[in-house]
């Protein structure tokens, strides 16, 4: 009898730290999602891009990436996540005296079809179809083709780890004859460490060739998020920067700005 206060206190003491640990793995969870491409879990990120040197004039031009991530369930075993890149662009003296431009670019959307369960390696892959949207409301904002082609993923995590690699590969196929052609590669090689309180650490690259021109853009990316919430919605706040290893001549160069906030959507 005399031990039932005791305990009642220590289990006061402890019930607030033992809440707040099952908090944080919780949020480093939904933090170590996001750097699963193909998680079953909905996300609209908004991420801004900074980036100068284009150009005789050396142009500016900043971009924000409005990036729904949706998965829909096929069945017990398959799932199909839809990606989006729709970016809102400002642009100034890119090609030399061309002036400011601002609008919506090209709309880039990918389908990735997906097994709900890892592979006995723990290996987690997707593949499918992505297709190029011209949805640019200025000819310097975009290409004015349709294009599609394959895209895929294929990462593990590890612990604290997740490292895998990104691809696709776009051949335009309609769109105004007098522009031109599209056939581009992209692969994005990533690496990201989430930490238990939900900090997550990133390194990748978003590198394409240009097949036409056979030109590399190779921005290299360094982020640090924390994934917190405002009120009960769990959000993500990034900030990093970039430097530009390779770049067409017309290109952008040196370092540059990258920012992004998450909303998540967790079932």
């Amino acid at each position: 009898m005399i031990l039932k206060p005791f305990r009642a206190t220590i289990a006061a003491t402890i019930a607030p730290f033992a809440i707040a640990s099952f908090a944080c793995a919780e949020d480093a969870d939904l933090a170590k999602q996001l750097s699963n491409p193909v998680a079953s879990l909905i996300s609209v990120p908004f991420q801004f891009n900074d980036d100068s040197g284009y150009g005789p004039n050396d142009g500016d031009k900043a971009v924000l990436n409005i990036q729904p991530v949706i998965p829909f369930s096929l069945n017990e075993d398959w799932n199909v996540i839809s990606r989006t890149i729709m970016p809102v662009v400002w642009q100034d003296d890119i090609a030399g005296d061309s002036g400011s431009q601002f609008g919506l670019g090209d709309t880039l959307q990918s389908f990735f079809f997906s097994p709900k369960e890892p592979t006995a390696g723990g290996v987690i892959w997707g593949a499918g179809p992505a297709f190029l949207l011209p949805t640019a409301t200025d000819e310097l904002l975009g290409g004015e083709k349709w294009g599609l082609g394959p895209t895929a993923v294929l990462l593990k995590q590890e612990g604290h780890w997740t490292y895998g690699v990104l691809a696709n590969h776009i051949w335009s196929v309609a769109g105004d004859h007098n522009r031109a052609d599209v056939s581009s590669t992209f692969l994005q090689p990533f690496l990201s460490y989430t930490t238990p309180t939900a900090w997550t650490f990133a390194l990748n690259t978003e590198s394409s060739y240009d097949w036409k021109n056979e030109q590399w853009s190779v921005p290299i990316n360094f982020s640090v998020s924390k994934l917190t919430k405002f009120g009960e919605q769990p959000v993500s706040l990034q900030i990093g920067t970039r430097y530009w290893a390779e770049a067409p001549d017309n290109g952008p160069n040196g370092w540059g700005v990258r920012a992004g906030i998450t909303f998540l959507f967790p079932e």
